[in-house]
């Protein structure tokens, strides 16, 4: 019997503690048609230079979908804890990456692979992550909060906290045209978090003024950051015997400073190609050439995102620059060019160094629109 009344109160405890303070079950739902929907489209400032962005049909950008996918960037209420947001690892100031070789997540957990930059993803079109899982932001979007050791939470119960929060519920009406709140889904909270990150956009940097001619300043670039420049790009802009930095083979000479290539960039010594600690897109794919093959990131903004590689191993660009310089380590699916041995003197490592500072956009900085919306 007393087994029986203890199943029973238990019973009870759970619906109440399921039942907001205005008495609805975020379970069972709550209508939603008093609220207004009518979004308002978004239409992307592209700058010069850059490609046009691919807005996948299903989810077209709204002013309510960026805004609502804004606060569930900068909210921990999608981490098991509410300690961990998309923001902990994605900084605004480094150009949304993080500030250390490998962020904490739930619990001070820490995983194996460093935060890649959010500025400009919107654009990439070769998959996501460093080992290219996820082929959308929608996906992509997912995948954070049911890591272990990032924000160590289930879907499940995330939706439950928005169903039950009574801004969310507002959003994600006025965003989707939602009309119960039970259609607050996984997927619906992955869209709004994809239009955010769709209009986080960076390309007004030194480069791009002198580049596109968007500052009529004749001396924008210095004689040692036009050499560096000459360096990157090499077989396109130096003479024969010009020294070669080979970068644009994996951050090609497009606006994006990504060839969106998967590459051994020769960091990790090993045996065999079965010996890489961490396969990167070999893991994905299961093909054994692709073992220890990494995403090349974007070079935008990239002296704000120290430290570099997948596994943040490398502390300054200086030391990118010396390993690349050094020629790392020769495995079976090093692509021979790519990778090589530069001989760079120290003034050309100085003015390839000097050229990768001049592709640093802060004005972002000050984009209301890019801002945590709870401070």
């Amino acid at each position: 019997m007393k087994k029986i009344i203890f199943s029973i109160f238990l019973l009870l405890f759970t619906l109440v503690a399921c039942v907001d303070d205005e008495g609805n079950d975020p379970v069972l739902g709550e209508d939603l048609t008093n609220i207004s929907y009518n979004p308002t489209p978004h239409e992307l400032t592209i700058p010069p230079g850059l490609p046009s962005m691919n807005i996948p049909a299903n989810n077209p950008l709204t002013v309510e979908g960026i805004e609502l996918g804004r606060r569930l960037f900068y909210d921990p209420i999608l981490s098991k804890d509410s300690t961990i947001s998309c923001n902990s690892c994605h900084k605004l100031t480094n150009s949304f990456n993080d500030v250390v070789a490998i962020s904490p997540g739930v619990g001070g957990l820490i995983g194996n692979r460093s935060s890649m930059s959010l500025i400009n993803v919107g654009f990439q079109t070769n998959g996501l992550f460093w080992d290219g899982r996820s082929l959308t932001l929608e996906d992509q979007a997912l995948h954070p909060v049911e890591n272990p050791v990032e924000m160590g939470e289930v879907w499940k119960d995330v939706e439950v906290k928005l169903r039950r929060h009574p801004d969310y519920k507002k959003r994600f009406r006025q965003a989707f045209g939602i009309e119960n709140t039970v259609e607050i889904t996984k997927e619906l909270a992955a869209k709004a978090l994809a239009q955010f990150e769709r209009t986080l956009i960076s390309a007004n940097s030194r480069y791009d003024k002198k580049k596109f001619q968007l500052d009529p300043n004749p001396f924008l670039l210095s004689d040692l950051e036009s050499d560096g420049l000459k360096i990157y790009f090499d077989d396109q802009l130096g003479a024969p015997n010009d020294p070669k930095g080979h970068c644009a083979h994996c951050h090609d000479g497009s606006a994006l400073f990504s060839s969106e290539v998967y590459r051994n960039n020769a960091i990790t010594q090993v045996a065999t190609l079965n010996d890489f600690p961490d396969k990167g897109l070999g893991a994905i794919t299961g093909n054994l050439t692709d073992n220890g093959l990494f995403k090349a990131p974007t070079l935008r903004n990239i002296a704000l995102t120290a430290p570099y590689m997948h596994d943040g191993s490398f502390p300054t660009l200086e030391s990118v620059i010396e390993h690349y310089n050094s020629g790392g380590h020769f495995a079976d699916n090093v692509v021979i060019g790519s990778i090589t041995q530069l001989n760079l003197s120290e003034y050309d490592k100085a003015a390839l160094l000097a050229f990768l500072q001049t592709l640093t956009d802060t004005s972002y900085y000050d984009n209301p629109a890019f801002q945590n919306p709870f401070n």
